[in-house]
């Protein structure tokens, strides 16, 4: 490899690709490594549901900034990623879930997201297509999705107008501090540069192993389906206040329905086995609220990898210990704020002081390591 690098960013997911995008554009010599495709990780598997009713409180107005972000996605990255903005309902269909549906609708409410709750009535006015018995409902008018294939699409041109190296399908194996700046040991090529950002998704405690950190990073594998194209079913974004229900139709037909059911998987071997009962459980939810899916077939399940701290915040702010080196990751419904906490990011590491507080993971390290 040649002159060393200003910055290198491992991982190609959303974190590592607009950490890698706004520092390139702030006049920074990047490169990115990326094991696969980028953003066909945990960033290309999982739903790409961007909503306030699922969002960590702690998060809402990051939230809110990066809702804003993907809605002008074709301004700012330059490349269209097929985001939908829509309405948003978390329904209710028994007094537990209205109960928790309030108590947690109040909180985000009160964190700045614009969450009203509604009647069955005025839920079948938002949402024509619900089925009977909903009792309550949470609406948010700032929700939406993205197209997880063509997110990476679009990032990848976009990393490339900056400026910045891409190596695809180059695992990286390990990272060495030597004479002041970091060598990235690939199965490639060794990169040098001066700074470093672990962006590895649930592959990040292994990561920040290299550099004699040891961060838990539990992972989740939400298991998810697909079916074939029908007519329009919906138009809302669709969850349910327990958490086991996300459900959206794309503009070409198909529905996406993932949520909180779980297969089985690890993150060396990703979603391996997936869990009939739970996926049978999950579709049959999805034709109770929406019950015109009775329509559709399934055309393909599979299970998403997602990353969690002890805390279930997330892990973004600078390496304990490890000067120049940054983590981005572990951001718990990753779509919905991911890009505008990886942009907080670049903009410290430009020498900048972020709009918002980053997350730095001193909070999660053991006191010797903290000090190390």
């Amino acid at each position: 490899m040649s002159a060393p690098y200003d910055l290198c960013v491992v991982g190609g997911g959303i974190h590592g690709c607009t950490v890698a995008l706004f520092a390139a554009r702030g006049g920074m010599k990047v490169v990115l490594i990326e094991r696969g495709s980028l953003c066909r990780e945990a960033s290309g598997v999982n739903a790409g549901t961007l909503t306030m009713q699922m969002t960590r409180v702690a998060l809402i107005p990051y939230a809110l900034q990066a809702h804003a972000m993907w809605a002008s996605a074709a301004t700012w990255l330059g490349h269209d990623v097929g985001v939908v903005v829509c309405d948003g309902l978390s329904l209710a269909f028994t007094q537990a879930e209205a109960d928790l549906l309030s108590y947690r609708a109040g909180k985000r409410r009160e964190a700045g997201a614009p969450i009203d709750l509604i009647d069955a009535k005025t839920a079948r006015l938002v949402e024509p297509g619900l089925g009977p018995g909903v009792m309550l409902a949470g609406h948010c008018k700032v929700d939406g999705f993205a197209n997880a294939y063509l997110t990476g699409l679009a990032y990848r041109r976009a990393l490339i107008e900056a400026g910045v190296t891409i190596l695809e399908q180059t695992a990286a194996t390990d990272v060495q501090r030597s004479q002041g700046c970091f060598e990235v040991d690939t199965t490639g090529v060794r990169v040098k540069a001066a700074r470093l950002v672990i962006a590895g998704g649930v592959w990040i405690e292994g990561m920040l192993g290299w550099l004699g950190v040891t961060l838990p990073i539990k992972v989740l594998v939400n298991q998810l389906a697909v079916t074939e194209r029908q007519r329009p079913v919906m138009r809302t974004v669709i969850g349910i206040a327990s958490g086991l229900l996300s459900l959206k139709q794309y503009p070409h037909g198909t529905t996406v329905i993932g949520g909180g059911w779980q297969a089985r998987g690890d993150r060396d071997r990703g979603g391996y086995e997936l869990l009939p009962d739970r996926l049978v459980g999950n579709v049959r939810l999805a034709c109770h609220a929406i019950p015109a899916l009775r329509e559709a077939r399934l055309a393909r399940a599979w299970a998403g990898l997602e990353a969690e701290t002890r805390d279930a915040l997330p892990a973004v702010g600078p390496v304990p210990g490890v000067p120049d080196a940054y983590v981005c990751g572990s951001v718990h419904s990753g779509y919905t704020s991911g890009p505008y906490l990886a942009r907080l990011l670049a903009e410290r590491i430009l020498g900048r002081e972020p709009a918002m507080p980053l997350f730095p993971i001193d909070r999660l390290l053991h006191p010797i390591e903290r000090a190390a």
